[in-house]
This record gives structure tokens, sequence and C-alpha cells, in this order.
């Protein structure tokens, strides 16, 4: 992996405008999370901000993407990176009441939603094709280790800085990100589309619920995301309730997800020969299994150790969904394909935060990790089966 980035410019170049990029998008979540349960002191306040920042672009997804089809996906990400700093300028200088503010941070969460697709779509034209799963994990690796920096990075700016100050300096980290991706070759513009924004959006749909293969891995992910994905809420009740341990004890079980998540990107990184269905389903597996025997962990160790050894799933997932898709998609149609999946999987957040919410109070963490975790176990084995059926043609992707 790192031997692909040394030799390999332009994907240096992205994945470095992308950690830039995760980096500022942490600072400014936490920043601004920290300046409106200040300003308001209302949990609901937070609560909207982070829907307008988190969900509620998910559901424009099928036409986000069909932005990163029809341009140059280097101007497309350039553009989306230089807007959202401008965004974050605007925001830094004005403070402005909750509803504005909601909005500024609605509109640069839809920008942030047509960049990753441009960004994940704009990964074949950089590199061979045998060198997809290493290039995926060099960016995810990239991408993650950025979020963990940037809650500390937030934290050490906010003891001498005011929220303005660290809402510039956010604003400046997404101009660096525009001036990084200067230096990408122009991509290949995909096919030119005679339709409306609405036939391409269509499209993208058609296509991944008329290709068999990506319709499997998109109901696998979104499966096992609606499944597992309440475990953070889960880790907080099972930390203070069950184990009577410290609001930092949570705060280390939280943390090792992160951990594992960065091992597995390391150590995937060196070895992706492993079929790319195979590591999709060691992934829903080894990730749910976390989830489901943390319910049986019995300390703040034990369950340390199966959070983070859910991570090193969580990391072969992001590897093969990623590399999966590039490989069985039309290159005019990545954008769109990359951006309905990643609006699926907010989607089966909400889900799962909702029904794991309730599932919660009535059962509480225990049963709930080891529900949970089932049903995600069950859920890869769906995948498997479906994957050995007749005609699904992986083969395509190997």
């Amino acid at each position: 992996m790192l031997t692909l980035l040394k030799h390999n410019g332009p994907l240096r170049v992205l994945s470095t405008a992308r950690v830039v990029s995760v980096v500022g998008d942490a600072l400014s979540l936490v920043t601004l999370m920290l300046h409106v349960q200040s300003v308001l002191g209302k949990a609901v306040a937070v609560a909207a901000l982070l829907l307008v920042g988190d969900f509620a672009p998910s559901l424009l997804s099928p036409f986000t993407g069909v932005i990163s089809d029809r341009f140059d996906r280097r101007t497309v990400m350039i553009a989306c990176e230089a807007a959202q700093g401008v965004l974050l300028a605007v925001i830094a200088f004005t403070l402005p009441p909750l509803p504005v503010l909601l909005v500024l941070v609605g509109v640069r969460a839809v920008l942030g939603q047509i960049f990753i697709p441009a960004s994940r779509a704009a990964v074949p034209s950089l590199v061979e094709p045998r060198q997809l799963g290493e290039a995926n994990a060099a960016l995810g690796l990239g991408a993650n280790s950025a979020d963990v920096i940037g809650p500390l990075l937030a934290a050490l700016l906010l003891t001498f800085m005011d929220t303005r100050g660290v809402l510039l300096v956010d604003a400046v980290s997404f101009g660096v990100s525009a001036l990084l991706l200067l230096r990408l070759p122009r991509l290949k513009l995909p096919a030119e589309t005679n339709g409306t924004v609405f036939m391409d959006a269509k499209e993208g749909l058609k296509e991944i619920w008329g290709n068999r293969p990506l319709r499997i891995i998109f109901l696998g992910f979104c499966g096992v995301v609606a499944c597992t994905a309440i475990d953070d809420v889960a880790v907080l009740q099972l930390t203070k309730n069950v184990f009577h341990a410290s609001d930092s004890a949570a705060g280390v079980i939280l943390g090792a997800v992160g951990i594992g998540l960065l091992a597995g990107f390391a150590l995937l990184g060196r070895n992706t020969k492993l079929s790319m269905i195979t590591l999709l389903v060691t992934g829903f597996v080894v990730s749910s299994a976390g989830n489901l025997f943390t319910g049986l962990a019995w300390g703040v160790a034990s369950a340390f150790v199966l959070q983070a050894v859910r991570g090193l799933g969580i990391a072969a997932m992001d590897i093969a969904h990623s590399t999966l898709i590039q490989k069985l998609t039309p290159a005019d149609r990545a954008g769109r394909v990359f951006a309905n999946f990643y609006g699926g999987i907010g989607v089966a957040a909400a889900i799962s935060y909702i029904g794991g919410g309730l599932l919660l109070d009535a059962v509480g963490p225990e049963l709930t990790f080891v529900l949970s975790g089932g049903a995600g176990v069950l859920v890869a084995g769906w995948v498997v089966a479906a994957s050995r059926a007749r005609g699904v043609g992986w083969e395509s992707a190997s």
C-alpha cells in the first residue's frame, strides 16, 4: 500500500486531499456541536444539526451521484471542496441563528455527498485494475485516520481559539484540499448523457437493482448496517449500566472500533489478493460477530478487544465493497452507484438507531448486542447463499 502511494502520484494526491477534507469535516462537526450546545443548551438542537449534516443529504443520493457522472470528476471534487470552504467561512464570520445554520450545514453536507462518490468513482482512472483493492485500502486508512485526528484537533484548537477561529481553520483546510486536487490529471469525462437529471437518477437506481451482484452487495451491506449500527449507543449503556464504569471507559471502548479499523486497513492494504466477495462476507461476519460477543463480554477490557475486532471487519467491508462496485459498474454510472449506495447506508443507519433504540429500552444492552450481531451474521449467510446462485456473475469482479 505504501509502495503504491509512493509510486502513484495522482493516488497520493487524492488520498492526501481526502485526509485534509475528512479532518475538516470532523473539525467542523465537533466545533458546531459544542457551539450549538453552549448557545442553546438543548439536545434537540444538536440532534437537528446531526440530522441535517448526516442523514438528510442521503435522501438526495440519486441526484448527487448524477453530477460526478456528467462532469469531469476532478472538477467536481475541486468545486465541492472550494464551495465547502466558502460556506464554512460564512458560518465562521456570521455564526447565524439555528435555522440559518442548519440550512448552511445542510448545503455543505450535500456538497460532501457529491464529493465522496466522485472520489470513489475516480479511483479506477488512477490505478491498474489489479491495484484497486490496495488503493481502496490506502484511501480508507487515510480517511479513517483523519476521522480520529479531527475531534482531537478540534479539542486542541478550542483551548486557545474561539469558535470562529476554529471554523476559519476548517475553511482553510477545504481550500488546501481543493488546491491539492488541482494536481490531479483531468479525469476522463464519462459518456455524454442526453437525458434529464431525473432520467439519469433513475438509471443510477436501475443499475443497482438490475445488476444482480450489485444488488446483493447493496442489500447485504445495508442489512448489516441496519442490524448493527446501534452499537455506539449500546456501548454507552453497556459500560454505564452493566459494567458500572466511567464515561472515560465508555470512550475507550468506543475508540476501539477506530483502532481496529486502522489496523484492518493497514493489514489488508498489504494483502488484497483475497476474492473481494470473500473479503466482503468475512467483513460482514467479523463485524457482526464482534457485536454479538460484546453482549457476552464480562468487562471493559473484553468489550474493548471485541469492538476492535469489529473494526477489523468494517475495514474489510469498506475495501471489498468499494472494489466490487468499481469493477462491476460501468464507468459512466459509477458516481450514481456509489451515491445511492451511501444513501442507502444512511437510511439503514437511521433505521438501526430507531429500531435499536426501542430494542435497547425493551431488553437492555447485552441482549441488544447479541440479537443485533446475530441478525448481522444471518444477513452475511444470506449474501453467501445469494452469491452461490447461478448466473450471479462475480467473474468480472475477480
